[in-house]
């Protein structure tokens, strides 16, 4: 399955799409520096086929590129990066 990981500013949130599908979003805010990721949500019909990881992984190395510092309050987001430790540098 090939899904498609975009940054939707003017909704505050990351988009995982299969096709015309939304699929998981990832709610979040930016402030200065710091980007603060708030909720997930992963379609039941897609949890377990790795969708809701590879929002995770694209959403994290995005800010990681941009230099911003993570706040992960959305359990999902924290518990990804408790099992990815190579990403705990980005927590701010």
């Amino acid at each position: 399955m090939a899904f498609l990981v975009t940054d939707n500013p003017a909704d505050s949130r990351y988009e995982l799409h299969d096709g015309d599908t939304l699929v998981v979003v990832a709610a979040y805010r930016l402030t200065g520096d710091t980007v603060v990721f708030t909720h997930t949500e992963v379609d039941d019909a897609y949890e377990g086929q790795g969708a809701g990881s590879q929002l995770a992984r694209e959403a994290l190395d995005d800010s990681r590129s941009r230099h911003l510092r993570v706040v992960a309050r959305c359990p999902f987001i924290s518990g990804w990066i408790e099992r990815h430790p190579e990403y705990a540098a980005l927590l701010g």
